[in-house]
């Protein structure tokens, strides 16, 4: 291995990624990996420093969905410009892993938040924050999205009892690891120490104030990232990251910050919405109609459970909201489909 190829080791480069960089492997051309992303520049780490890059324009003639553009973690091929301060994107390397929802808005198309990641830490707060019919919705696309997931509840510290809130989680889906934090005490950042390994890519997703920024600078031991204080108004926390952003640990673990999402609508929620609702999917065989819809039939299963009290009401609740929007967005993206073989 070149020392160039070395130091990028430290971003998590392999024999794997080597391997899928052969077939790009040109005098001139060299990988990165993306460790910030603007609307049409990018920040891209590389064996000798970092370059402020912009994809090629045959990349751009040719990446016609937004999917198709990097992302921060992916790693890209790049060929440095005149004088070596920058660079272009000329190709994009497979994804291992990726975490992507539907834009916001009307239009029907993938933005992929974060790619190349091992494990999300999903953060909410114990306080006003706490959700669990969103943390539903996180853990669908998680789960899907080939990472692993790890809830992290954040804020431990302002409320009186925050264990209930951690065993309310841990009641929502089996084996789901949960940490009880508080980035202002330093409660639980002993044992999230153990979660983050030399190499590892980790990203941290939840909404606006909930701390992501403050629980990263702990980790890291200084404030590398800009942080607001809680309004006072409705003890929520200001948003301050405006950009998805890969950070590299002391300890050799990276991280990704990203802007709190206020839209999270579902994106190819397969295998994800299936294993987020194990027990509504294992009640279901007992249900008289193979094509229950867990609404309005006869002798469903779920609904019994539901009025057996072994099933939260909120809880089918959410399911059905969920797949609602599934049903939904698998017409439009097949409209879609058929719109451009027309």
């Amino acid at each position: 291995m070149t020392s160039g190829r070395a130091a990028l080791a430290r971003y998590g480069w392999d024999a794997g990624w080597e391997a899928a960089f052969a077939p790009f492997s040109q005098p001139g051309s060299e990988p990165g990996r993306v460790t910030l992303a603007h609307t049409h520049i990018y920040t891209v780490v590389t064996g000798d420093g970092d370059l402020l890059a912009r994809v090629s324009g045959r990349f751009r003639h040719v990446a016609r969905e937004r999917h198709e553009f990097p992302a921060v973690g992916d790693w890209v091929v790049c060929r440095r410009d005149a004088g070596g301060g920058r660079a272009q994107i000329h190709g994009l390397l497979p994804r291992r892993t990726r975490f992507s929802r539907k834009v916001a808005g009307e239009t029907t198309d993938e933005q992929v938040v974060a790619a190349n990641i091992d494990t999300i830490f999903i953060v909410m707060g114990c306080d006003v924050d706490f959700n669990l019919r969103r943390l539903e919705r996180y853990l669908v696309l998680t789960r899907d999205s080939g990472a692993s997931a790890i809830v992290l509840l954040n804020k431990a510290d302002r409320v009186p009892d925050p264990q209930a809130r951690r065993q309310a989680t841990e009641a929502l889906v089996p084996n789901l690891p949960v940490r009880l934090l508080s980035a202002k005490t330093g409660l639980g950042f002993d044992q999230l120490a153990h979660d983050l390994r030399p190499g590892q890519t980790i990203a941290l997703l939840g909404s606006s104030g909930v701390g992501k920024s403050t629980i990263i600078n702990r980790l890291a031991g200084s404030e590398i990232l800009r942080t607001a204080t809680v309004r006072e108004a409705d003890d929520r926390g200001r948003h301050t990251t405006r950009h998805r952003q890969l950070v590299l640990l002391p300890d050799g673990a990276m991280v990704i910050d990203s802007p709190g999402m206020r839209e999270l609508q579902l994106w190819d929620a397969s295998d994800g919405f299936t294993t987020t609702f194990e027990d509504i999917e294992a009640l279901a065989p007992g249900c008289r109609f193979r094509d229950c819809t867990h609404r309005s039939e006869p002798d469903c299963a779920v609904r019994q459970a539901v009025e057996r009290g072994e099933l939260p009401a909120s809880r089918l609740e959410g399911y059905l909201k969920l797949a609602d929007e599934r049903r939904h967005l698998e017409a439009r993206i097949e409209e879609k489909r058929w719109d451009k073989r027309r």
